[in-house]
């Protein structure tokens, strides 16, 4: 090819690319004014090559990251080590940042489980020994199923308060995720709203993980308390699934007779950390930040909070019960949102 008929190549070239495209590559027009005619298969061929990689730059880099300057190796380090410097401990493509929030008294919340919005003062003022008489046949079903399946937990723990509500607790925050859930699957199937229960139903659940989380820093369970633990959730999540399914009355008559066992053996570790049996060892960081307890408070404490947020959850069960008892729906009633 002659020089002519190169230099005409690539001037026609360089117009359909424009300025945008070559403007912040010097090799590209380098090689264009060095191009003679004894190697110009060779600069055609890099030219091609200089013209793709040019594309391929700019779909990923904008054309104010082409028009930096190349650094050194030193300044490119030093450059990346204050980046690292900036650089959250956590970042995201998204450009999802966890807020930095903090308590009242300007210090830094330290919790992830739950977040400030979610604290509240429990009211210790309801009645813990309300008790709802069974006056029908589902009634006393549900009242003899939870009185048969709580002698064996009494019988293997006796007064060991704190394995007996860690095994307590992760029975009791299954049956406000299963009614949760499956009522949220209702209300997609049915196109219709579900009254705020599903709301209410996952409260409750989370509020039983809070206790949870809450004993878990008083006590660690054994190993073949765990066990015990996997193998009676497995079961009675399942149970309650289907149960809930064939009768959600039944269900949440169930978990109300559940809810006032709760509240009765919360009484008895309360009588035992009064008169000594138990030490009334300083209540756990999180539980003074999750109830608004006052720094100084103790054992006795959260087990007070924790016995009133049973007696809760056993008076909206049985009301939930009895909403439907009466032939109506639960989204016919408005659900006791944020009643712990």
């Amino acid at each position: 090819m002659s020089n002519l008929a190169t230099k005409k190549l690539s001037g026609l070239l360089l117009k359909q690319l424009g300025p945008h495209h070559l403007s912040s590559t010097s090799a590209f027009h380098t090689s264009i004014s060095n191009a003679t005619a004894e190697n110009s298969k060779p600069m055609i061929t890099g030219l091609f090559r200089t013209f793709i990689l040019e594309l391929r730059n700019h779909s990923t880099l904008s054309s104010d990251e082409l028009m930096k300057p190349v650094q050194t190796s030193s300044h490119s380090a030093q450059g990346k080590s204050e980046d690292q410097k900036d650089q959250k401990a956590i970042s995201s493509y998204w450009g999802i940042a966890p807020k930095k929030l903090t308590k009242e008294d300007g210090s830094a919340w330290r919790w992830n489980c739950f977040m400030p919005w979610d604290c509240y003062k429990a009211d210790i003022s309801i009645d813990v020994k309300k008790h709802h008489k069974p006056s029908n046949f589902m009634d006393k079903f549900a009242y003899w199923t939870v009185q048969t399946l709580k002698y064996p937990t009494y019988l293997f723990f006796q007064r060991r308060h704190v394995s007996h509500v860690l095994l307590l607790e992760t029975v009791a925050a299954v049956p406000g995720m299963v009614g949760g859930m499956l009522l949220h699957c209702k209300s997609l199937r049915r196109f219709e709203h579900s009254g705020g229960w599903i709301k209410a139903l996952l409260e409750e659940a989370e509020n039983e993980r809070m206790h949870l989380l809450t004993f878990i820093e008083v006590a660690r369970p054994k190993l073949y308390e765990r066990a015990l633990i996997f193998a009676v959730q497995g079961m009675f999540f399942n149970a309650y699934f289907l149960t809930y399914i064939a009768s959600p009355k039944l269900a949440h008559r169930i978990v109300g007779y559940l809810e006032e066992e709760a509240v009765n053996g919360y009484t008895e570790f309360l009588k035992d950390l009064e008169n000594g049996t138990i030490e009334n060892i300083p209540a756990p960081a999180i539980a003074i930040d999750y109830w608004c307890l006052s720094p100084d408070s103790t054992l006795r404490d959260v087990v007070t909070v924790v016995r009133a947020d049973e007696a809760h959850h056993r008076d909206l069960n049985h009301y939930a019960s009895d909403i439907q008892c009466q032939g109506l729906e639960l989204k016919e009633a408005p659900a006791p949102l944020g009643y712990h």
